[in-house]
């Protein structure tokens, strides 16, 4: 049986071994604000069992899908940087956020905290412009061994360009350049939903939360 768990603390400012530790215990954050929880209600009112995914960089390579959107993304220019927050990200990310019809986020301070430069770890800010225009932007963190991807974001007109899976892509070649070993990729769930292009990526592992072990997804309880 999965434990229930529900915790929270808040923490301004950690090291980058801590961090590590804090993912592989399933922990996540936005800003200062840390978590974990194991269960979540749906928009009809289901339970739904949380179920934090990881990508092992090393057993990862990229389906013929994911190649699709690399090659149709081929003349877009990307850049990482330190994370920052300025107005073009702000509109960028009120236009995405119409997308949603349940859960709709406030701000994109509620993921990154009012300044990510200060903590509580290493935040970095992947953009993707077409031309002058921004149309995407994804934000990850940075630990000793592995990183963890905070949030995403992107242009509604490009939906076409899979972009949310673009970003993803980007962070894993920046990880393995990095000579990383993990990319947390946040929650799922075990039964269907929107956040299940996480479970796309091979190599990706799960937290066990009663064996408190990470395994292949593939071994993963299915839904009944």
């Amino acid at each position: 049986m999965t434990p229930v768990l529900d915790n929270a603390f808040i923490c301004d400012s950690a090291p980058a071994e801590v961090m590590d530790q804090a993912w592989a215990a399933g922990w996540r954050h936005f800003g200062s604000y840390f978590f974990r929880y194991s269960t979540q209600r749906s928009p009809d009112g289901s339970l739904q069992t949380i179920t934090p995914l990881r990508i092992d960089l090393a057993a990862c390579t990229f389906t013929k899908s994911q190649r699709r959107v690399l090659n149709k993304n081929t003349g877009l220019r990307s850049e990482i940087a330190p994370a920052a927050i300025d107005d073009e990200l702000r509109a960028l990310f009120q236009r995405h956020k119409q997308r949603f019809t349940d859960n709709i986020p406030d701000t994109l301070e509620t993921f990154l905290g009012p300044d990510p430069s200060c903590g509580p770890g290493e935040c970095r800010m992947l953009r993707v412009f077409d031309g002058p225009s921004l149309i995407a932007a994804s934000f990850f963190d940075l630990g000793q061994q592995s990183a963890s991807s905070v949030y995403g974001i992107f242009e509604p007109d490009h939906s076409k360009r899979s972009l949310g899976t673009f970003t993803l892509l980007q962070e894993i070649d920046f990880c393995r350049a990095a000579g990383l070993r993990w990319l947390y990729t946040g929650y799922a769930t075990r039964e269907p939903s929107v956040y299940d292009y996480k479970k796309q990526f091979r190599g990706t592992e799960y937290l066990n939360w009663s064996a408190g072990e990470w395994l292949p997804l593939s071994a993963a309880p299915q839904p009944h």
